[in-house]
């Protein structure tokens, strides 16, 4: 996998799920941003796939 492909698939997991999610919606209005965001971070499994992606890009730079 390279760092293009890895980008894209981020891009169409936020594109798919993260936009117009009314989890994360409602939440800002009950937690605020900072608390949505901890909700992604922790508990969202679009979020947990995110993060590997992340790692992915990690390490695809460190070589």
């Amino acid at each position: 996998m390279n760092k293009v492909d890895v980008m894209k698939d981020i891009d169409q997991l936020t594109d798919t799920y993260c936009v117009d999610c009314l989890v994360i919606r409602d939440l800002r209005k009950t937690r605020g941003k900072q608390g949505a965001h901890r909700f992604c971070i922790e508990s969202c499994t679009v979020g947990e796939q995110l993060q590997f992606l992340g790692e992915e890009i990690m390490k695809i730079s460190e070589k």
